[in-house]
């Protein structure tokens, strides 16, 4: 199976159970009702990046769904976590993609998103050995990366939360979810 579309989701859970609180961060970010398999990090050339209500109207509850999954969680009372998923897309439609997973204690949603996105562009410019250095590559008025004068376009989902102030279990997580034919 080669994925024709990807959708990003995110989410957050808080229940006094760790398991519980993962399964309603999965509610939150819309994909409790599938079954996840958790699969590595390539975007398949000429994939389509679609919004998530699209995506999940593609799925049906049940289904084996394959995911690039980022999660990450705490019972720290105020304790900041983040989990996000960076996305590398070259100009080119007909190379790969590189997805990366981060999560993290004490970083914001942004800054956490920020870290995934320059992970992807890294990940992505070292398999196509290309080299890269995140300070130079990023062009901050287009906010793209060049790599090698190859145009590279990121975007990442993130979540972040602060550990319930009670002790209760919270989760966040981030998702790719690939959709096949």
């Amino acid at each position: 199976m080669i994925a024709k579309k990807i959708f990003l989701t995110k989410g957050v859970g808080k229940h006094r159970e760790r398991l519980t609180s993962f399964e309603l961060a999965l509610r939150d970010a819309g994909i409790a009702a599938f079954n996840l398999v958790r699969v590595s990090s390539i975007f398949p050339p000429r994939c389509k990046l679609t919004p998530r209500a699209a995506g999940l109207k593609e799925l049906r509850p049940g289904e084996v769904v394959f995911a690039v999954l980022s999660e990450n969680s705490t019972r720290e009372p105020h304790r900041l976590i983040a989990a996000s998923i960076g996305l590398a897309l070259p100009a080119d439609r007909n190379t790969y993609g590189y997805l990366s997973e981060h999560h993290s204690f004490g970083e914001t949603e942004q800054q956490a998103g920020e870290y995934a996105e320059e992970l992807a562009a890294e990940m992505l410019a070292t398999t196509l050995n290309l080299d890269f250095d995140p300070d130079r590559s990023w062009d901050e008025k287009k906010e793209i990366y060049r790599i090698s004068n190859k145009i590279v376009r990121t975007i990442n989902v993130s979540q972040s939360a602060v550990g319930d102030k009670r002790g209760l279990w919270t989760t966040v997580l981030s998702a790719a979810i690939l959709i096949g034919e």
